[in-house]
């Protein structure tokens, strides 16, 4: 059975937030800390910064020799591949960037593919093709659709097949506690996170949650407790877990991500302790 360290990540979607100065963060601490520091306390992080900019090769080596042992990143690919027109044209600078990756070396949890609103089943070809020679390059792959159509059938039982014979993963977005609440927390929000079903389809041997939460915590409630249960269910059939907490305001995603620790913690779910929790003890033991 794979190693519990292996079985379950926790983290948020960014590491370099001046917002979680204070609380998750020391007071003062500068911006070249963050990472490291971040590492110190989640397991796991989505690394967004990809999506916008692919980082040279002396970066990518010193976020690994910034990051604590068991740490995983999980960058998704730059928007200039999968957020312009077809893919097929674009598994030259996709192969290229799962080269600079993989410079993270065993930092490297998964690569993430976000398709956008726009990108239909009409496409399903194009999309077979790309993920048919990404599939061979030997480095775990995860894939988010946001097109309505993805998600009935015929073609949510096609792209099911299509992931599973690549042994790619279904990314799965959990949107409800943001539209199933009274208040809107996406008002301020540059980009609104997409309304669509949750489908906790497994494709591979690991998979990629993505919860978008809610500031007020009561709204989140609910949903935890579904996760919790399904997550126990996962881990027990040895299925890697990478589980990310955004929130539309920041601020609270590492508070939610540490809750939802307690939650597993305290229903029995046979989850590795959260560093953070580990590093407040050594802090207390060194005060006396």
């Amino acid at each position: 059975m794979i190693s519990l360290e292996r079985q379950f990540y926790l983290g948020c979607a960014v590491w370099s937030y001046k917002g979680w100065l204070g609380s998750f963060y020391p007071l003062k601490t500068p911006a070249k800390d963050f990472l490291s520091l971040y590492s110190q306390r989640l397991t796991t992080v989505e690394g967004n910064t990809t999506f916008y900019a692919v980082p040279d090769e002396k970066t990518v080596k010193r976020w690994k020799e910034e990051t604590a042992n068991e740490f995983k990143f999980v960058p998704k690919f730059p928007k200039t591949i999968t957020h312009e027109g077809l893919l097929q044209p674009k598994i030259v600078d996709a192969i290229a960037f799962l080269e600079r990756m993989r410079k993270l070396g065993d930092r490297l949890g998964s690569v993430f593919i976000q398709l956008p609103p726009s990108y239909s089943p009409n496409y399903l070809e194009d999309l077979s093709l790309f993920l048919s020679v990404l599939a061979t390059q030997n480095i775990k792959l995860a894939l988010e659709v946001r097109h309505p159509s993805w998600f009935k059938e015929p073609y949510s039982e096609k792209l099911k097949n299509l992931l599973e014979n690549h042994h790619i993963a279904r990314v799965l977005l959990d949107t409800r506690p943001i539209y199933n609440a009274p208040s809107d927390p996406q008002i301020n929000s540059e980009r609104r996170k997409p309304q669509v079903p949750l489908q906790p389809h497994v494709t591979a041997n690991f998979t990629l949650v993505r919860f978008i939460s809610h500031p007020e915590r009561q709204w989140n409630q609910a949903y935890l407790d579904e996760w919790v249960k399904q997550l126990d269910q996962w881990l027990k059939q040895g299925i890697t877990v990478y589980f990310f907490v955004h929130c539309p305001i920041e601020d609270h995603s590492p508070h939610t991500a540490r809750y939802f620790q307690e939650l597993l913690e305290k229903s029995g779910v046979d989850v590795p302790p959260l560093p953070w929790n580990e590093l407040e003890k050594l802090e207390q033991l060194n005060l006396f």
